[in-house]
């Protein structure tokens, strides 16, 4: 028989007051954080290096134009690509801004950067699927995949965190069995976080686990259970006939759950993110993605590729460290906050 873990339950007095102490700092630290910034102005810093490698590098080449012509846009298609947002979404960009120009008889070069925006908040919304988190009505369970590496952990007890603070009452499965001390960086997510947390060993059956946080959550009556699950790409058959048994087991025994399924992927990689998510994609029935670690990346153009070529919505972004810099992602205030000054 498995060796269980259920989080607080087991933890001794100890860990409970410093769970707590943890919880009140966070709090307190959020709070004071707030009110110093917005949501819109943590964004804008979390996306300052991607501001600089698109946005400052077009307003260099729009000021060095007297005129709109070719070559003016094979330099503004470069600067799109190796910001990462693609080869055929920047071919289409390019191809739709000088449409407008035409269509609209631009002749001035500076009205090209607000084509551009109005480009990009279009790529950004054509995408039908509602972006908000898919929780509501209770109970709902989230499936979170993605390989190891990318920020799992991280957004998991982010999410958890978050949720909670929303008055939710929050469940983490620790389905991520095989990775080295997964489990125990789940588990401080977890006391960080406040929520309870189901576990095996580590090597354990994934899908037993999700199993065994489903039927927890039904005794607890949780609002949202979480579940982490592997993420091993080295073998795509394998990562299907693991996703397949999870989600096989979801529906069988947490019909009722609303459920969504988000793929987290670092932004930090580029157009390998883009290859991972397609992957993914064609494994399971991918509703969300995260795009983590935003703030550390001048090729923030990814978002675009992401959604672009995938047409699966971007959700939620990670625009920092703190345990609140997990945001819902806004086309809006993205593009805004790249064009800012």
């Amino acid at each position: 028989m498995f060796k269980k873990l259920f989080g607080k339950k087991n933890n001794s007095e100890n860990n409970n007051q410093q769970t707590q102490q943890i919880e009140k700092e966070n709090n307190t630290t959020e709070s004071e954080e707030n009110k110093k910034e917005g949501f819109f102005s943590r964004l804008k810093k979390g996306l300052s290096k991607t501001r600089k490698g698109i946005t400052e590098k077009v307003d260099v080449i729009l000021k060095s134009y007297k005129k709109i012509d070719e070559e003016l846009f094979e330099e503004l298609e470069e600067v799109l690509i190796t910001a990462d947002v693609g080869v055929n979404t920047t071919m289409r960009i390019i191809e739709d801004v000088k449409d407008k120009v035409k269509e609209r008889k631009i002749t001035e070069v500076e009205e090209i950067r607000e084509l551009l925006k109005e480009e990009l908040k279009e790529i950004l919304t054509e995408v039908d699927e509602n972006i908000s988190l898919n929780i509501e009505p209770s109970p709902a369970i989230v499936l979170v995949v993605g390989v190891n590496g990318v920020g799992k952990t991280t957004t998991i007890g982010k999410l958890a965190y978050r949720l909670k603070n929303e008055g939710k009452k929050v469940l983490i499965a620790a389905g991520d069995t095989f990775r080295a001390a997964a489990i125990e960086q789940l588990t401080e997510w977890s006391n960080r976080a406040g929520v309870d947390i189901i576990a095996h060993q580590e090597g354990a059956d994934p899908a037993a686990v999700i199993y065994d946080g489903i039927q927890a959550a039904k005794a607890r009556k949780s609002d949202v259970l979480i579940c982490d699950t592997a993420g091993r790409l080295h073998n795509k058959k394998n990562l299907m006939n693991e996703l397949n048994k999870i989600f096989r087991i979801v529906e069988r025994e947490y019909p009722e759950a609303t459920k969504e399924v988000l793929l987290v992927v670092d932004a930090t990689t580029g157009q390998n993110a883009v290859l991972q998510a397609k992957t993914f994609k064609e494994a399971c029935d991918i509703s969300g993605i995260v795009l983590t670690k935003l703030d550390g990346t001048a090729k923030g153009g990814v978002v675009l590729a992401v959604q672009s070529e995938l047409k699966v919505p971007v959700k939620l972004v990670g625009v920092g460290e703190k345990i609140y810099d997990l945001q819902d992602f806004d086309p809006d205030n993205f593009v805004e906050a790249i064009f800012s000054e």
